[in-house]
């Protein structure tokens, strides 16, 4: 359930998050800053800007955008942290995996439900090990093709995002060839064992 509270909300589709924030509207005044990509320094400053804007009404402050750097986040903290009265900020952005911990101690995550697939990753890539691979493989042996195709493309990006993989062109291909193997009917939890087994061959030691 959506609140007009300070919060973060995780969602791929920002637009229809924002639609849907308006219409929970009442007497509140939104002050909406919504980038396509990154949200710059300079958004932040005009947020701020915003934030000590004095108003009668609830402010609500939408800033959306599809990442929001360590520095943006830092820059948004103290405001965050100790909002002038009646202001609230709602930050939404696709991945959780972006927020700082600074600030997911401060505000509460909302994940929306179209989004919930998305956050049940639970594998931490950056520790993988024989044991990770099994216990992630037996947690999604019911997982069916279309599901674990979203899994398999979230588990590609963050290996190549993490930078702890030698990702030659093997590796890179096999990666693609999981896809075709998907859609041509392999068993989802063969295809996910062999993707993971071949990432922690290629681990960076």
């Amino acid at each position: 359930m959506m609140r007009l509270v300070s919060q973060v909300i995780i969602s791929s589709k920002i637009d229809d998050t924002v639609i849907k924030l308006e219409a929970l509207q009442k007497n509140e005044r939104f002050v909406k800053i919504i980038k396509e990509d990154n949200f710059l320094v300079e958004d932040a400053k005009l947020a701020i800007e915003k934030s000590y804007m004095a108003s009668e009404e609830t402010t609500i402050i939408i800033i959306a955008a599809k990442s929001f750097s360590p520095v943006v986040q830092n820059k948004l903290l103290k405001v965050i942290e100790e909002p002038p009265p009646k202001k609230e900020f709602i930050l939404i952005t696709p991945s959780k995996a972006t927020i700082l911990d600074t600030i997911r101690s401060r505000l509460p995550i909302t994940v929306l439900s179209h989004d919930k697939e998305e956050e049940k990753l639970e594998l931490d890539l950056g520790q993988l090990s024989l044991a990770t691979v099994y216990d992630f493989v037996q947690t999604h042996k019911r997982t069916d093709a279309k599901v674990m195709k979203r899994l398999v493309e979230r588990i590609s990006k963050e290996a190549i995002y993490l930078q702890a993989y030698n990702l030659d062109t093997k590796t890179l291909t096999l990666i693609s060839n999981t896809f075709i193997a998907l859609d041509l009917g392999s068993p989802p939890q063969f295809v996910l064992n062999t993707l993971l087994l071949k990432l922690l061959a290629r681990k960076k030691r």
